[in-house]
C-alpha cells in the first residue's frame, strides 16, 4: 500500500522498517503465497441422463393422451357415441380411456370443455353440443390443447 504524506499536514511520515517490523510481530510465520496450481486433469464428465428428474404423467394428461390415441386408432365421430364402424365421438373417447366415470375421467372432460369453451366461445354447455357442431381438425386442436395444459399443470 501507498501512502502520500504532504509535508503541509500535520502526519508523521511512517517509517517503513518499523511497518514491517510490527506486522512481523503480530504473525512471525506467515503462511507463503501458494503456488500456481499445475495443470489438473478434466475431471469425467458426468452423464446428464442419470441427473435429470422423471416426469411422472399425472391421470388427467393420461386420460386425455389415451382418449386422443382411441380416436386415432377408431375414428372419430359426430352425433352418436359410437358408430357403426367403431368411431366415437369426444365424450365416447375419454369414456373408453378412463374406463370409468372416475376423477381423472371427469377433470379430463372438464378441461377438454374448458379448452373447447376457450377455442370456440362460451356458448357451449357439454362436451358432445360442442363435438357436433365442429369439424375433426377443430375437434384435433382442442384435444391437443387440453394435454398441454393437462402437462403443464402435472395432473
Amino acid at each position: 500500500m501507498n501512502t502520500r504524506t504532504d509535508s503541509s499536514t500535520d502526519f508523521t511520515p511512517v517509517d517503513q522498517d518499523l511497518y514491517a517490523a510490527a506486522f512481523q510481530l503480530l504473525d512471525p510465520h506467515p503462511t507463503p503465497e501458494p503456488a500456481a496450481p499445475a495443470a489438473l486433469a478434466a475431471p469425467a464428465p458426468v452423464p446428464l441422463t442419470a441427473t435429470l428428474p422423471m416426469r411422472l404423467t399425472g391421470p388427467v394428461e393420461k386420460t386425455l393422451t389415451d382418449a386422443l390415441a382411441f380416436l386415432d386408432t377408431h375414428g372419430w365421430t359426430r352425433y352418436s357415441l359410437i358408430n357403426t364402424q367403431g368411431a366415437r365421438c369426444s365424450i365416447g373417447a375419454l369414456r373408453a380411456a378412463a374406463g370409468s366415470r372416475n376423477t381423472a375421467y371427469r377433470d379430463a372432460g372438464n378441461l377438454l370443455l374448458n379448452e373447447a369453451r376457450r377455442q370456440h366461445g362460451k356458448k357451449w354447455q357439454t362436451i358432445p353440443s360442442w363435438n357436433d357442431c365442429h369439424t375433426g381438425p377443430q375437434v384435433r386442436s382442442v384435444w391437443e390443447a387440453a394435454i398441454r395444459r393437462a402437462h403443464h399443470l402435472n395432473i
